[in-house]
C-alpha cells in the first residue's frame, strides 16, 4: 500500500458526483491513461467509496490505497494503477 498523499500521474475530483457517474468519470479518465500510470481520485460518500473501488478492480486495475484525505472533511482519496 502507498500513502494517500503520494503524487500520481493524474488526478480526478468526483466529490460532487453521484453514482453511477462517479465510476463513469473514473473509467473515462483511466481510458486516457497508459498501463502502469496512476490516478488519484477524490470521492465522498458511502456509495462511491464502496462502488468505485469494486468497479475499478473488476475492470482489471489495482487500487493501491483508499483512505481519508487529511484536512478534507469526509473526502476519501483512492489511488489506482492502470492495468494492462
Amino acid at each position: 500500500m502507498i500513502s494517500v498523499d503520494t503524487v500520481s500521474d493524474y488526478f480526478l475530483d468526483i466529490t460532487a458526483e453521484i453514482c453511477p457517474f462517479t465510476f463513469v468519470k473514473t473509467k473515462l479518465m483511466l481510458e486516457k491513461m497508459s498501463s502502469g500510470q496512476t490516478l488519484a481520485v477524490d470521492l465522498r460518500g458511502p456509495e462511491p467509496v464502496r462502488n468505485v473501488p469494486a468497479s475499478v478492480r473488476a475492470e482489471g486495475h489495482a487500487v493501491l490505497s483508499l483512505g481519508p484525505l487529511p484536512g478534507a472533511d469526509g473526502v476519501m482519496r483512492m489511488v489506482i494503477r492502470k492495468g494492462g
